[in-house]
Protein backbone atom coordinates (compact mmCIF):
# COMPACT_ATOMS: atom_id res chain seq x y z
CA UNK A 1 0.00 0.00 0.00
CA UNK A 2 1.32 3.58 -0.52
CA UNK A 3 0.92 6.93 0.48
CA UNK A 4 -0.50 9.43 -2.23
CA UNK A 5 0.05 12.87 -1.55
CA UNK A 6 -1.43 15.61 -3.81
CA UNK A 7 -0.33 19.39 -4.01
CA UNK A 8 -1.90 21.54 -2.49
CA UNK A 9 -2.11 25.87 -2.08
CA UNK A 10 -2.38 26.33 1.72
CA UNK A 11 -2.03 28.91 4.32
CA UNK A 12 1.08 27.16 6.20
CA UNK A 13 4.31 28.22 5.08
CA UNK A 14 5.70 24.61 3.77
CA UNK A 15 4.42 23.87 0.43
CA UNK A 16 2.49 19.94 -0.48
CA UNK A 17 -0.46 18.08 0.75
CA UNK A 18 -0.89 15.07 3.55
CA UNK A 19 -3.16 12.39 2.69
CA UNK A 20 -5.26 9.76 5.01
CA UNK A 21 -4.04 6.51 4.58
CA UNK A 22 -6.34 3.49 4.44
CA UNK A 23 -4.36 0.56 6.33
CA UNK A 24 -6.14 -2.42 5.70
CA UNK A 25 -7.45 -3.11 3.05
CA UNK A 26 -9.47 -0.84 -0.06
CA UNK A 27 -8.11 0.11 -3.21
CA UNK A 28 -6.81 3.82 -4.38
CA UNK A 29 -10.55 5.44 -3.97
CA UNK A 30 -10.22 4.65 -0.40
CA UNK A 31 -7.70 7.40 -0.37
CA UNK A 32 -8.68 11.15 -0.17
CA UNK A 33 -7.18 14.27 -0.11
CA UNK A 34 -6.13 16.44 3.20
CA UNK A 35 -5.22 20.08 2.84
CA UNK A 36 -3.66 20.76 6.07
CA UNK A 37 -0.19 20.64 5.97
CA UNK A 38 2.67 19.78 2.80
CA UNK A 39 6.48 19.16 1.73
CA UNK A 40 8.26 20.95 -0.83
CA UNK A 41 10.41 18.50 -3.14
CA UNK A 42 13.88 18.08 -1.04
CA UNK A 43 16.11 15.60 -0.21
CA UNK A 44 15.25 15.98 3.47
CA UNK A 45 13.17 13.40 4.90
CA UNK A 46 11.77 15.97 7.42
CA UNK A 47 10.34 18.79 6.77
CA UNK A 48 11.07 21.89 9.19
CA UNK A 49 7.46 23.75 9.40
CA UNK A 50 7.63 27.40 9.17
CA UNK A 51 4.27 27.85 11.42
CA UNK A 52 5.22 24.76 14.37
CA UNK A 53 2.38 23.38 15.76
CA UNK A 54 1.29 23.58 19.34
CA UNK A 55 0.94 20.75 21.02
CA UNK A 56 -2.01 18.95 21.14
CA UNK A 57 -4.01 19.33 25.19
CA UNK A 58 -6.06 16.09 25.48
CA UNK A 59 -6.20 13.65 28.23
CA UNK A 60 -5.69 9.99 26.87
CA UNK A 61 -5.65 6.70 28.41
CA UNK A 62 -2.03 5.02 28.37
CA UNK A 63 -1.69 1.30 27.52
CA UNK A 64 -1.69 1.12 32.42
CA UNK A 65 -4.88 2.17 31.89
CA UNK A 66 -3.94 5.16 33.78
CA UNK A 67 -4.89 9.14 32.26
CA UNK A 68 -2.16 11.00 30.47
CA UNK A 69 -2.36 14.17 29.94
CA UNK A 70 -0.15 14.61 27.01
CA UNK A 71 0.57 18.51 26.65
CA UNK A 72 1.91 17.98 30.36
CA UNK A 73 3.31 14.88 30.14
CA UNK A 74 5.35 15.82 27.34
CA UNK A 75 6.58 19.23 28.31
CA UNK A 76 10.28 20.33 27.68
CA UNK A 77 10.66 16.17 26.10
CA UNK A 78 12.18 15.71 22.74
CA UNK A 79 8.56 13.78 21.69
CA UNK A 80 7.85 12.23 18.62
CA UNK A 81 4.06 11.79 17.86
CA UNK A 82 2.34 9.27 15.49
CA UNK A 83 -1.52 8.52 14.56
CA UNK A 84 -2.24 5.14 13.89
CA UNK A 85 -3.61 1.55 15.00
CA UNK A 86 -2.55 -1.97 15.60
CA UNK A 87 -4.35 -3.52 13.08
CA UNK A 88 -2.21 -2.03 10.29
CA UNK A 89 -0.60 -4.53 8.21
CA UNK A 90 1.82 -1.94 6.77
CA UNK A 91 2.68 1.40 7.21
CA UNK A 92 1.81 1.55 11.34
CA UNK A 93 4.48 -1.42 11.84
CA UNK A 94 6.70 0.11 9.69
CA UNK A 95 6.95 3.76 10.61
CA UNK A 96 7.49 2.51 14.58
CA UNK A 97 10.00 -0.37 13.53
CA UNK A 98 11.92 2.81 11.67
CA UNK A 99 11.85 5.22 14.89
CA UNK A 100 12.70 1.54 17.60
CA UNK A 101 15.85 1.23 15.23
CA UNK A 102 16.93 4.93 15.31
CA UNK A 103 16.04 5.08 18.76
CA UNK A 104 18.32 2.29 19.86
CA UNK A 105 21.05 3.56 17.81
CA UNK A 106 20.92 7.04 20.30
CA UNK A 107 23.74 7.06 23.32
CA UNK A 108 21.69 5.67 26.60
CA UNK A 109 21.20 9.08 27.71
CA UNK A 110 19.58 10.56 24.76
CA UNK A 111 17.39 7.39 24.19
CA UNK A 112 15.73 8.30 28.01
CA UNK A 113 15.28 11.96 26.71
CA UNK A 114 13.21 10.83 23.59
CA UNK A 115 9.39 10.19 23.87
CA UNK A 116 7.62 8.28 21.56
CA UNK A 117 4.35 8.75 21.84
CA UNK A 118 1.96 6.28 19.48
CA UNK A 119 -2.13 7.23 19.22
CA UNK A 120 -4.66 4.80 18.20
CA UNK A 121 -6.51 5.80 15.63
CA UNK A 122 -9.11 2.46 16.01
CA UNK A 123 -9.82 2.52 19.82
CA UNK A 124 -12.80 0.63 19.87
CA UNK A 125 -10.09 -2.45 18.89
CA UNK A 126 -7.28 -0.97 20.61
CA UNK A 127 -7.56 -1.91 24.48
CA UNK A 128 -4.63 -0.10 26.61
CA UNK A 129 -4.22 -3.88 27.09
CA UNK A 130 -3.89 -4.34 23.21
CA UNK A 131 -1.59 -1.72 22.38
CA UNK A 132 0.78 -2.34 25.63
CA UNK A 133 1.24 -5.59 24.00
CA UNK A 134 2.31 -4.41 20.14
CA UNK A 135 4.06 -1.16 21.10
CA UNK A 136 6.37 -3.55 23.14
CA UNK A 137 7.00 -5.92 20.35
CA UNK A 138 8.20 -2.61 18.60
CA UNK A 139 10.00 -0.83 21.85
CA UNK A 140 8.88 -1.29 25.30
CA UNK A 141 9.47 2.74 26.12
CA UNK A 142 7.10 3.64 23.66
CA UNK A 143 4.30 5.54 25.23
CA UNK A 144 0.95 3.88 23.61
CA UNK A 145 -2.27 5.95 23.67
CA UNK A 146 -6.25 5.24 23.13
CA UNK A 147 -9.56 7.06 24.20
CA UNK A 148 -12.99 8.06 22.94
CA UNK A 149 -12.38 8.74 18.94
CA UNK A 150 -13.64 12.00 18.99
CA UNK A 151 -10.97 13.55 21.20
CA UNK A 152 -8.17 11.44 19.80
CA UNK A 153 -9.36 12.83 16.16
CA UNK A 154 -9.62 16.73 17.56
CA UNK A 155 -6.00 16.73 19.06
CA UNK A 156 -4.43 14.89 15.08
CA UNK A 157 -6.70 17.25 13.55
CA UNK A 158 -5.00 20.18 15.82
CA UNK A 159 -1.48 19.08 14.75
CA UNK A 160 -2.63 18.96 10.72
CA UNK A 161 -3.48 15.52 10.72
CA UNK A 162 -6.82 13.67 9.49
CA UNK A 163 -8.23 10.54 10.73
CA UNK A 164 -11.53 9.37 10.03
CA UNK A 165 -13.34 6.42 11.73
CA UNK A 166 -13.13 2.75 11.27
CA UNK A 167 -15.05 1.18 8.57
CA UNK A 168 -15.21 -1.81 6.87
CA UNK A 169 -14.56 -2.85 3.51
CA UNK A 170 -16.55 -4.34 0.96
CA UNK A 171 -14.93 -7.74 2.00
CA UNK A 172 -15.37 -6.93 5.79
CA UNK A 173 -11.59 -5.58 6.49
CA UNK A 174 -12.13 -3.09 8.93
CA UNK A 175 -10.00 0.08 7.34
CA UNK A 176 -9.11 2.64 9.25
CA UNK A 177 -8.18 6.27 7.58
CA UNK A 178 -5.22 8.57 9.14
CA UNK A 179 -2.82 11.07 8.09
CA UNK A 180 0.81 8.70 7.91
CA UNK A 181 3.05 11.72 9.42
CA UNK A 182 5.33 11.84 12.20
CA UNK A 183 5.33 15.00 13.93
CA UNK A 184 8.49 16.18 16.41
CA UNK A 185 8.28 18.45 19.08
CA UNK A 186 10.72 20.48 20.34
CA UNK A 187 12.12 20.17 24.01
CA UNK A 188 12.97 24.17 23.82
CA UNK A 189 9.22 25.36 22.19
CA UNK A 190 7.48 22.30 23.38
CA UNK A 191 5.77 22.95 19.76
CA UNK A 192 5.75 20.55 17.00
CA UNK A 193 8.32 21.80 14.55
CA UNK A 194 9.33 19.20 11.77
CA UNK A 195 6.91 16.86 9.85
CA UNK A 196 7.78 13.58 8.21
CA UNK A 197 6.38 11.39 6.01
CA UNK A 198 5.88 7.56 5.45
CA UNK A 199 8.56 7.41 3.39
CA UNK A 200 11.08 8.13 6.37
CA UNK A 201 13.73 5.30 6.87
CA UNK A 202 15.61 4.18 9.66
CA UNK A 203 18.45 5.48 8.50
CA UNK A 204 16.78 9.29 8.00
CA UNK A 205 15.93 8.95 12.07
CA UNK A 206 18.88 7.97 13.09
CA UNK A 207 20.48 10.62 11.16
CA UNK A 208 18.07 13.54 12.24
CA UNK A 209 17.39 12.49 16.26
CA UNK A 210 20.30 13.42 17.85
CA UNK A 211 19.47 17.59 16.17
CA UNK A 212 15.56 16.99 17.67
CA UNK A 213 16.53 15.87 21.10
CA UNK A 214 18.33 19.18 21.27
CA UNK A 215 15.53 21.16 19.41
CA UNK A 216 17.68 21.78 16.57
CA UNK A 217 16.46 21.69 12.73
CA UNK A 218 17.56 18.35 11.06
Amino acid sequence: MRTKYAPAAIAFAVAAALTLTACGGGDDKAKSPVTDVSTDANTKAGTVLDRPFTKPDFVLTDTQGKKFDFRERTKGKPTLIYFGYTNCPDVCPLTMSNIAIAKKRLPKADQDKLQVVFVTTDPERDTPDSLGKWLKAQDPSFIGLTGDFPTIQAGARSIGIGIDPATKDKDGKVVSMHGAQVIAFSPRTDQGYVLYGDTATAEDYTKDLPKIILGENP
